[in-house]
């Protein structure tokens, strides 16, 4: 029997990341208050993949009931998150499904096929763009966050679109949210090129980051160039970073790179050795 085989059944380790297999809904419960000191975190999109785990987030009924269920587990991450802590959410949106029920696999995405579609939410049409992000944003800054910034992430390389009425979506949001008032911010760490080259600006809202595929993985992964300026942002080395919807290990991978330290928690076992795998080729030693 393997390392791998031996701890997938409680929790994967490397030296500086440890995987936690389960809801983040339950195992943030198990971690003490003001232990993190930054959440970098991309959860499923609302009704857009179907990953195929039993209480996957992602697959509720209703929007409602998806943003519910988020504002949840983001309540345990703010309660985990030291005095001076940050979340990073980045989110899609998505639109509604026109009366679907169903959705063929894509050759390049397995995860795209799906044996449910949501219904149209109340009050929407048919073909309607749902505002998910912004309704998730809003919802998390009425439970306590302080929504402290809209980035717009613009993705030149973006995926070609069939449609022929109206443009081609190039780019997803990522939400800068804050446990209080007052929070660690290292704006010196992310400043960018003026236009000429000659001097150094603050950072802007619009991120022009190309996506960058994963052949092991069949779903929508961070790229780690935008992990990484979230990361210098909101943290300092050998501080403890928190992914609850880990996937394919984006973070754990930039957070190693950075000299940071990482907890990630993946509800899919399968989606886990995959991270675990992703972590070990970065030379750490296995615990």
């Amino acid at each position: 029997m393997t390392l791998l085989q031996a701890k997938i059944d409680d929790q994967l380790d490397t030296s500086d990341v440890r995987i936690e297999i389960g809801d983040s809904r339950e195992i943030l419960q198990d971690f003490p208050e003001n232990y993190f000191q930054s959440c970098i975190t991309s959860p499923p999109y609302w009704g857009l993949r179907d990953y195929g785990v039993d209480g996957q987030i992602g697959a509720e009924s209703t929007v409602d009931k998806y943003i519910e269920d988020l504002v949840n587990i983001f309540r345990e991450v703010r309660r985990t998150l030291k005095e001076d802590g940050t979340l990073w959410l980045n989110i899609g949106d998505s639109y509604t499904s026109g009366g679907r029920t169903w959705r063929d696999a894509d050759k390049k995405n397995s995860a795209r096929g799906m044996s449910y579609r949501a219904p149209t939410p109340q009050g929407l049409k048919s073909k309607d763009l749902i505002g998910v992000p912004w309704k998730i944003a809003f919802a998390l800054q009425a439970d306590g966050w302080y929504l402290r910034s809209d980035i717009v992430w613009y993705k030149p390389n973006c995926q070609p679109e069939s449609v022929k009425d109206r443009p081609t979506r190039s780019h997803e949001y990522v939400f800068l949210f804050s446990k209080n008032e007052k929070y660690f911010y290292n704006h010196e760490a992310i400043k960018e090129p003026t236009a000429d080259g000659k001097k150094l600006r603050n950072k802007r809202t619009v991120w022009s980051i190309n996506t960058e595929p994963f052949k092991e993985a069949h779903f929508a992964v961070f790229p780690p160039a935008l992990v990484e300026q979230c990361m210098l942002a909101s943290s300092s080395r050998g501080d403890l970073i928190l992914d609850p919807f880990f996937g394919s290990g984006t973070v754990a991978q930039v957070a190693i790179e950075q000299n940071r330290k990482c907890i990630g928690v993946e509800l899919n076992k399968d989606y886990a050795v995959i991270a675990k795998n992703r972590i070990s080729h970065l030379n750490r030693k296995l615990l």
